[in-house]
């Protein structure tokens, strides 16, 4: 005879509760909102970084061109040294005011000049600023026709230079004072200066470089 247990139980898994699954969806959707907001904010701060490192291989790239333009005015042409490479003189732009600027001579040129026509050599050159259009290389060659009645091109050398200054040093207590305009001594000739000064600027981001303005016979820089 067989003695069947009716006292056995059998048991099943237990299904999640509505309220479970959406404590568990809610907790995923934060979880993934966190994840969201660290990436996207990584990824502003590398981009930021991009751009700041741009801007200052920019600002280094256009300090090193400046300088070697200075440096090639002051290199003597054949056996002779350049007596003073340097001058202040009237600019007439093509449009926009007369402007006394600082200018030199390059025996050959630069690769920011384009010609319409043969290069020619001993080109005149003037560094100014203009509104909205950053540090100006103003340049003419001195054996092209009408050369003095002609306006000078423009080449423009950066459009993130928002201001140049000329810095004089005293003679006597050695202390510097900078300007933004050229200065005139007591007879009213015009004083060169020692050193310029550029401004850079974009955006939230700004840099300031110094030139010394080198003397005639300084050697050339490779």
């Amino acid at each position: 005879m067989k003695i069947c247990d009716s006292g056995i139980r059998t048991t099943g898994r237990r299904g999640f509760t509505l309220i479970e699954l959406l404590l568990a969806l809610a907790l995923l959707t934060l979880l993934m909102t966190a994840l969201l907001t660290f990436v996207f904010s990584m990824g502003a701060i590398w981009g930021r970084g991009g751009e700041k490192r741009l801007f200052e291989q920019h600002v280094n790239a256009v300090t090193r061109h400046v300088e070697s333009l200075l440096r090639r005015a002051v290199w003597p042409r054949g056996a002779v040294g350049v007596a003073e490479p340097f001058a202040i003189r009237e600019v007439r732009p093509a449009s926009g005011p007369v402007e006394n600027l600082l200018g030199f001579e390059l025996l050959e040129g630069d690769r920011l000049m384009e010609w319409p026509g043969e290069p020619l050599p001993e080109v005149r050159c003037h560094l100014a600023v203009v509104r909205e259009r950053g540090l100006v290389l103003y340049w003419q060659s001195l054996l092209e026709e009408d050369a003095d009645e002609k306006p000078p091109r423009a080449a423009v050398v950066s459009p993130l230079v928002a201001q140049l200054r000329y810095a004089y040093q005293d003679p006597t207590s050695g202390t510097w004072r900078t300007e933004l305009q050229l200065r005139k001594n007591n007879n009213g000739e015009w004083l060169l200066p020692d050193r310029l000064v550029l401004s850079f600027k974009q955006d939230a981001f700004e840099a300031e470089r110094e030139l010394m303005l080198p003397y005639s016979g300084s050697p050339p820089v490779f």
